[in-house]
């Protein structure tokens, strides 16, 4: 995937600025928050100053209204670094949260909107990983990471300032370590920056892998695939183990350096100032005492910015992926502008070729006219092309060449919208939400009420088997309809696909994975819901397809005969006759 890869620079300022315009909306808690950065690295200065008045002129000259002068103020100076680290603190993290909140918005609708051929070429659990984590790692950005660095910085500028107006002397002792810590940190980030992609590589792949396994545990299990899987997940955990232990390596020797240095500064601080007052120098004891705490926070700051730098970095790093998959282009151009209403549906596929892969081409110059309220069956084996008209007709992939008609008007005029709004498409492989059946069959469109769902289950027969379960309509099926078996799941979609009202009607093989007793409700079903209306079955059983108007049948991306069953039958040698004498025949006969 494109978004896993790094931008190769240590700082990338133009993803940083693109970031940073998802603050727009929230401009007067931006500079709020940019505002207390500045007033607390003016206060970060005050409290050793007021400490150094106290010991010269409280302590020294044994002064005691002007020692609790200085103290008093050293109070007021605290209560005010208390107040406004609480609201710094507060409103950089709230900024974060509502920063990710929009970004994530904006990645979810982007992504609904993505053609099939996105999902199949990428990994679900990559996709969830830049969706939940990555986004929740930018914003760290903002509550651990940018403004936090811009008060260090502002706190370290204006301590050594007031540094060199105290004693530029000691200041010098102090800036003399800094090109060493300075340094070093320059080469902790980049070594963090490269650790940091290679962590979230190996999240990603931990979150696919793990994913696909629990989705897939079924196989796993009925296969006896347990220790392999097991011996894999191993291998992809201890990279993962690996990723991160490097990121500890670094810290661990970077920290105690920045440690070392600050130590040293603060002995030579003490040794050469130390030996300047006590032989009556410009230098006081309180100056030293000031300085100890100056260069303690001079320092202190400079090994956060390193930590934080690396936070900061980490969530450049999830803002790159995540801007990747917002940079992509696979969506459906909808630049339709009729809206199909009340559609007659009639459909035409007129010289139609398609590839998933460019090169192998699955559709081959396909034409056929499906006429309003008729009923046609496609036949084939495996791979034949079946499916891939049904993609192509609501639009789910571009055809290469040729042209798709509704009534006579290429399917690009119309909006999506409108077009798949009025095509209901039932799968073979029925996908139901972690929700209640109301809600998998209404899929929350509040325009379908209750009462018209259970209307529409009581005309197909599925009323009865629903309100067997505990809490009938409002039962949750649980994770993709776990709790119910195949021929429920089906018939679950067939209501779903009932209740929409549909002016063109898609089965795909919706019979293939029931039992007798579904296949006769959905027969039922079937004879009610076609009436009227157009619709395109790709054929399993034998009864769909006798009823069919007209039968298609395709090989290898063609369609090499069409007629009805009774037509087809009496091809000598004909494809559909050999189908329907090997497989038909047999399913007849039972």
């Amino acid at each position: 995937m494109s978004q896993d890869k790094g931008t190769g620079k240590a700082f990338d300022f133009r993803l940083f600025g693109r970031l940073l315009k998802f603050t727009n909306a929230y401009r007067g808690i931006f500079y709020f928050v940019a505002f207390a950065a500045i007033i607390m690295s003016g206060l970060a200065v005050l409290s050793p100053h007021f400490l150094q008045l106290a010991i010269d002129k409280g302590m020294t000259l044994r002064d005691l209204p002007e020692l609790q002068f200085y103290i008093i103020l050293m109070l007021v100076v605290l209560v005010l670094e208390v107040i406004f680290q609480f609201a710094f603190i507060y409103y950089a993290n709230w900024l974060g949260q509502h920063v990710i909140k929009d970004i994530r918005v904006k990645l979810f609708k982007l992504m609904t909107g993505f053609k099939m051929e996105y999902y199949n070429k990428n990994a679900v659990g990559r996709l969830t990983t830049r969706a939940v984590n990555d986004i929740e790692t930018i914003s760290s950005i903002f509550s651990q990471g940018l403004f936090m660095i811009i008060s260090d910085l502002l706190k370290m500028a204006a301590i050594a300032g007031i540094m060199v107006y105290k004693s530029w002397r000691l200041a010098l002792i102090v800036f003399a370590i800094l090109p060493f810590i300075l340094y070093a940190t320059r080469v902790f980030q980049r070594a963090m920056k490269v650790a940091f992609e290679d962590v979230r590589n190996q999240v990603a792949n931990l979150n696919s892998f793990v994913q696909e396994r629990i989705t897939g545990m079924k196989i796993v299990q009925i296969f006896t695939r347990e220790q392999t899987e097991f011996d894999q997940f191993k291998t992809i955990n201890e990279k993962h183990k690996k990723a991160w232990i490097k990121t500890v390596w670094y810290n661990s020797i970077f920290f105690p350096i920045a440690e070392m240095a600050s130590s040293l500064g603060i002995g030579l601080i003490v040794w050469y100032g130390g030996l300047n007052a006590a032989g009556g120098g410009i230098i006081t004891l309180g100056i030293v005492t000031a300085f100890i705490q100056y260069s303690q926070m001079l320092f202190r700051p400079l090994r956060q910015i390193a930590d934080k730098f690396n936070t900061l970095q980490m969530g450049m790093v999830a803002a790159n992926r995540v801007f990747g998959i917002l940079d992509t282009k696979s969506h459906i151009q909808d630049h339709g502008e009729l809206v199909l209403a009340h559609p007659k549906g009639k459909i035409d596929f007129k010289n139609v070729v398609f590839s998933y892969v460019e090169g192998e081409k699955v559709l081959k110059d396909i034409s056929f006219t499906v006429n309003p309220g008729e009923t046609i069956a496609i036949v084939g084996a495996t791979g034949a092309g079946k499916s891939t008209i049904i993609n192509l007709l609501s639009r789910f992939y571009e055809i290469e060449s040729g042209v798709i008609l509704v009534d006579d008007t290429s399917i690009k005029e119309f909006t999506l919208e409108s077009l798949r709004g009025n095509i209901a498409v039932v799968l073979q492989d029925v996908f139901l939400f972690a929700d209640t059946i109301l809600n998998n069959i209404t899929l929350n469109d509040e325009t379908i009420s209750e009462e018209t769902v259970i209307a529409a289950a009581k005309e197909i027969g599925v009323h009865t088997f629903i309100k067997t379960l505990p809490g009938g309509y409002q039962y949750n099926v649980k994770e993709r309809g776990t709790m119910l078996s195949s021929g429920q799941r089906q018939l679950l979609a067939f209501l779903r696909a009932y209740v929409s009202k549909p002016s063109i009607l898609v089965l795909d093989e919706a019979t293939s994975s029931v039992d007798t007793y579904s296949e006769e409700l959905i027969q039922t079903a079937t004879e009610k819901i076609t009436k009227g209306r157009t619709s395109i079955v790709i054929a399993h059983r034998l009864a769909t397809i006798k009823k069919a108007d007209k039968i298609l049948v395709m090989d290898a991306g063609k369609i090499v005969e069409t007629g009805t069953h009774t037509e087809l039958l009496q091809l000598e040698n004909g494809y559909y006759r050999t189908l329907y004498e090997v497989q038909f025949m047999t399913e007849e006969a039972i």
